[in-house]
């Protein structure tokens, strides 16, 4: 998503080849499943180290796809897409057949959800350190699976709200199979389109707290995201694997907020910021992995391009006739990411080697206007420096790892590199410089028990740049502008990563995390000029300590047969020094607190179910120079359901959200001149959306 898409705001959420994979998986060979007896309980046993469940284990919840498995699987959270450098070691906590998932955006999820649950033969949990798959740590799900015939699953899910467009094309359909002599899944969906929208209010006040005006406020917003994906592998008869995958996305999305202004002894002014995005984007890539000496070479190769064009438009029109006031800020960027990337392995005693190669060029072009309307009601451009360039990176790396145990059941992995950049931008006051940069890290993974994992890894990160920032832009609302800044440079961190899983057997799971950062070259908002800002590296380091408990629990030991309760709370501290002030201070847009129940009961010699969850969050706002902003929830988020696994075949799922009326909140401070000078205003507004209804229809075929 490009630096546009993350300007809005919407209310709302492969099969690959069997293979000869790492030792640690040797055995996960789906041609010779080994025969169990069928289970239906939710405790795993322990083979070599690892929890192995049973695709049977899951029948209670009737599920039609992988993803309605591992979704079960007591304490084990599937990761996000990571957001690091070009392909580099693997990120995602998720193997199918003890291979990673092929391509950027073919995350975790998706893949799970194109595989139909008949091809799944078991689901393994191991430690990432044991595996010869360089970067993986903490839990790691391996699906084993066997496609044979075509098999296809769709879901559809109709969302329905007062004042609110009713949503009908929230869906997807997927097929899987054998082609030829190797597998394909192909997946069409909208799932991650929505309608969304509210009411409320916005209270503006001045410096002493004394109310200046009330706004009536009310928001509309619509985004559709098709996306057509596909992936292909294929096994030879001498062990060589190819893997491949495309995808081509559309997104649309109309945002539009209104506000009835009204003071007294002034006549009402009716305001409305609007905006729309129309992207399109393609993903293409491709894996080929043989033998070569006494070891294996894959070969990758991966192409993202993505058009974005933008519009983001602010106009306020007085109830007396007097001229309007409008400001329309337009942007149209073309990006994209070519990789190619080389990994040799092989094995020398009990040690696992990888060296790993890996060349990217990605590119930004943007081309950018802003305009404020005459009093003739003639929209006139206005000269905004560096808003029109086009930023590159040429980027290569070289990664060396090593693996082995060194004790009965303790396990290194360490890493150990470096990357060379050339980083600049075209244009007018366009510069280019280079830098190296190290990489590494060491994991450890500690059986320390039967029923006890612990694992560690200290890591060296180069982060990701985001090229937008490299640009001038402005919020035409609030008529706040950054400046273009070409200086920037990635930032860089040290990060710790802590990870204990207890297993409870028959009683469930439980999982503790610690990560904690240390980051130089943070981007944040900085000066450029006395009356102008950025987003720049600020100076000193940057520091971040988050800790998770994640816990599952299986309540048939207290008598509640089929019924299950997942629990996780993080807290997360994040600070910098300011780049105004010099005094400490949170980053911005970080988490502070997030905490999520989650009931379900599968009524034992039944077809129901039902259940419901509450969550919550909170934030640290966000700084600019001259103004602080800070979202939030008046209360926790809830929803109940009750679903039938068999109505005709199908499973049918009804939701309810937002039951104790949650709404929205934020406060806003702007400034006279800088964030340490005097106040000039706030706003504190107030969403309202009301209940959310959503039905679920999914099926195989």
């Amino acid at each position: 998503m490009n630096l546009c898409a993350r300007r809005i705001f919407a209310t709302s959420a492969n099969v690959l080849a069997l293979t000869a994979a790492s030792p640690a998986l040797a055995n996960t060979d789906a041609a010779a499943p080994q025969v169990e007896e069928a289970r239906t309980d939710l405790e795993p046993r322990t083979e070599n180290g690892r929890q192995i469940y049973q695709a049977s284990q899951f029948s209670r919840f009737a599920p039609q796809t992988a993803l309605d498995m591992a979704g079960q699987i007591p304490g084990f959270v599937i990761s996000q897409v990571s957001t690091d450098r070009g392909l580099g070691e693997a990120s995602q906590n998720v193997l199918i057949n003890g291979q990673r998932i092929t391509g950027k955006s073919n995350d975790a999820q998706t893949a799970l959800s194109r595989i139909a649950a008949s091809s799944v033969i078991r689901l393994e949990i191991a430690d990432g350190a044991t595996l010869n798959i360089s970067g993986l740590n903490g839990q790691v799900l391996n699906v084993v699976t066997r496609p044979d015939a075509l098999q296809g699953s769709f879901a559809w899910r109709p969302q329905w709200r007062r004042r609110v467009d009713d949503f009908w094309i929230n869906g997807e359909v997927n097929l899987s199979g054998k082609l030829g002599k190797g597998d394909f899944t192909l997946g069409l969906s909208n799932k991650d389109g929505h309608r969304g929208g509210g009411w409320g209010y916005e209270d503006v006040r001045d410096a002493n707290g004394d109310r200046l005006f009330i706004r009536d406020v009310r928001s509309r917003s619509q985004g559709d995201r098709p996306r057509l994906a596909g992936t292909y592998s294929l096994k030879s008869d001498n062990g060589n694997l190819l893997n491949a995958n495309g995808a081509l996305e559309f997104y649309e999305y109309r945002g539009q907020r209104t506000f009835n202004r009204q003071q007294a002894g002034v006549p009402d002014i009716f305001e409305v910021s609007a905006d729309r995005e129309d992207e399109w984007n393609f993903e293409l890539g491709a894996d080929y992995e043989f033998g070569l000496g006494g070891g294996r070479l894959k070969l990758i190769g991966f192409h993202r391009f993505e058009h974005s064009p933008f519009q983001d438009l602010f106009r306020s029109t007085p109830s007396d006739g007097s001229p309007e006031n409008a400001q329309r800020f337009n942007q149209v960027i073309d990006e994209g990411e070519s990789v190619l990337r080389a990994e040799y392995r092989w094995k020398a005693g009990k040690a696992d080697w990888q060296l790993s190669a890996e060349g990217a060029f990605n590119y930004l072009d943007a081309e950018s206007e802003f305009f404020q309307l005459d009093n003739g009601g003639i929209f006139q451009p206005v000269p905004l420096p560096n808003a029109t360039a086009r930023v590159e990176e040429k980027r290569g790396q070289m990664i060396l790892s090593y693996g082995r145990p060194i004790a009965k059941d303790l396990t290194l992995q360490a890493t150990l590199g470096a990357e060379y950049s050339e980083l600049g931008v075209t244009g007018p006051n366009g510069n280019a410089r280079r830098y190296v940069r190290p990489k590494g890290s060491i994991a450890l993974g500690w059986k320390a028990s039967p029923v006890l994992d612990i694992s560690a890894r200290f890591q060296r990160k180069v982060l990701q740049l985001n090229f937008g920032d490299f640009l001038a832009s402005v919020d035409v609302r609030n008529n706040n502008a950054n400046a273009g800044n070409f200086g920037l440079v990635p930032p860089q961190s040290w990060l710790l990563n802590l990870e204990a899983n207890r297993s409870l057997g028959k009683t469930g799971s439980i999982k503790l995390k610690v990560d904690l950062e240390a980051i130089s070259d943070l981007v944040d908002r900085i000066p450029i000029t006395a009356t102008t800002e950025a987003p720049g590296n600020i100076d000193g380091t940057a520091k971040r300590l988050r800790t998770e408990i994640n816990a599952s629990l299986l309540l048939d030991a207290i008598g509640i047969r089929g019924a299950k309760l997942d629990l996780i709370g993080a807290w997360q501290t994040a600070s910098l020094r300011d780049p105004l002030t010099g005094e400490k201070r949170p980053m911005s847009n970080r988490g502070r607190t997030f905490w999520n129940l989650d009931f379900r009961h599968d009524i034992p010699g039944s077809n129901w179910a039902y259940g419901g969850f509450a969550e919550d969050s909170g934030d640290y706002g966000f700084y600019r120079l001259d103004y602080f902003n800070r979202n939030y929830r008046t209360g926790p988020m809830n929803g109940i359901f009750v679903e039938h696994k068999d109505v005709f075949g199908l499973k049918v799922r009804g939701q309810v959200f937002n039951l104790t009326g949650q709404t929205e909140g934020y406060d806003e401070i702007f400034y006279l001149d800088r964030r340490d000078g005097p106040v000039d205003f706030t706003h504190t507004g107030r969403n309202k959306y009301g209940l959310i209804y959503r039905a679920t229809v999914s099926g195989t075929f």
